[in-house]
């Protein structure tokens, strides 16, 4: 597995970071820590969590993720092993101040990341996305403290704008303060929407960017192919989040644009799984792509991606995949 510094920074993660999001949910604590040793097998050792995770859940399951990967790493001494990125922001609890990026719930949230965790710092800490009603100033200051007190040792951004992203780093800037070192966007063979601004703007301004949803939350694995309905189970039906992905990804024109792209790359000897990994690794600017799984078997496989190298013709196919789609009516990019 390839090692490469994140942005201008001299922390160096793996071009795989592991995603955890069906900890909990899709899959039980027993099988995350299968997927957690398949990882490693693999030479994957850049885990990404988020403190609302495990995706599909609801207020009981809040920080069941980040539970479960903190009794992984005590179990396997395997701290020190992991770059390990977690996320605030989101609604933690019922009170005004349990969510946000204001300086009250940013602190309260890393704290309680760390305990969930088992850990007294983490590597890359992440505000989950824009607050319109606190100042960045002050979700930046917070930040700074944070790293400054030794419980953060790099800040980062998901899911902001090229333009709200440029304000937090001038806003740093001019302040002295601890900055966003990488962000993360959405980015995938049917979502290329971060090539116009926010993949110029981190690469002038030496930020790392982690993609999520590289398979486009399994679309472009094959998987669905023909399908008629989503899987009861999958990403596509999961409550709070699967109208959401249906909306991004479970349309005519991806079906068909998807069944193009898989019966050219398998006519080739290649997986459609490794092909789309593979191109968002090649990408300029991108620094890691998360790849997540419900089971460990999806990652092993899904990791064959890793070192493929595309030709011309695969990569002229694989763009003409996004050259060919509708335009999306709302490019704004949500959360996931």
């Amino acid at each position: 597995m390839q090692v490469v510094r994140m942005g201008r920074t001299g922390l160096r993660v793996t071009r795989v970071c592991l995603g955890t999001m069906t900890f909990g949910n899709q899959c039980d604590a027993a099988e995350s820590f299968r997927i957690m040793d398949a990882a490693m097998e693999g030479g994957v050792r850049f885990f990404d969590t988020a403190d609302v995770y495990p995706l599909g859940g609801d207020a009981g399951t809040r920080g069941a993720t980040e539970e479960i990967v903190g009794r992984w790493m005590r179990d396997r001494g395997a701290r020190e092993d992991i770059v390990l990125a977690t996320k605030c922001r989101g609604a933690m609890g019922p009170g005004a101040n349990d969510e946000g990026l204001g300086r009250k719930h940013i602190l309260a949230a890393c704290d309680a990341s760390l305990r969930r965790l088992q850990t007294d710092y983490i590597d890359l800490y992440q505000v989950h996305g824009p607050d319109p009603e606190t100042p960045i100033e002050e979700t930046m200051r917070a930040l700074d403290d944070l790293v400054r007190a030794g419980k953060v040792r790099h800040a980062g951004c998901s899911n902001f704008p090229a333009w709200q992203l440029a304000g937090a780093l001038w806003a740093s800037d001019v302040r002295g303060l601890a900055r966003f070192d990488c962000a993360q966007p959405r980015y995938n063979l049917l979502f290329r929407m971060i090539e116009d601004e926010i993949l110029p703007l981190c690469r002038a301004h030496g930020l790392g960017v982690i993609a999520y949803n590289p398979l486009a939350g399994g679309m472009l694995t094959g998987r669905y192919r023909g399908a008629a309905a989503p899987e009861p189970g999958t990403r596509f039906t999961l409550r709070g989040s699967g109208e959401m992905y249906r909306r991004r990804y479970w349309n005519e024109a991806v079906m068909a644009a998807v069944d193009r792209l898989g019966r050219f790359v398998e006519a080739r000897g290649k997986h459609l799984t490794h092909v789309a990994l593979a191109w968002v690794l090649a990408q300029p600017g991108i620094t890691a792509a998360i790849v997540g799984a419900s089971r460990a078997e999806q990652l092993r496989d899904s990791l064959g991606g890793a070192e493929l190298a595309l030709d011309a013709e695969e990569r002229e196919a694989c763009d003409e995949v996004w050259f060919g789609l509708p335009r999306e009516r709302d490019a704004g990019i949500a959360r996931r």
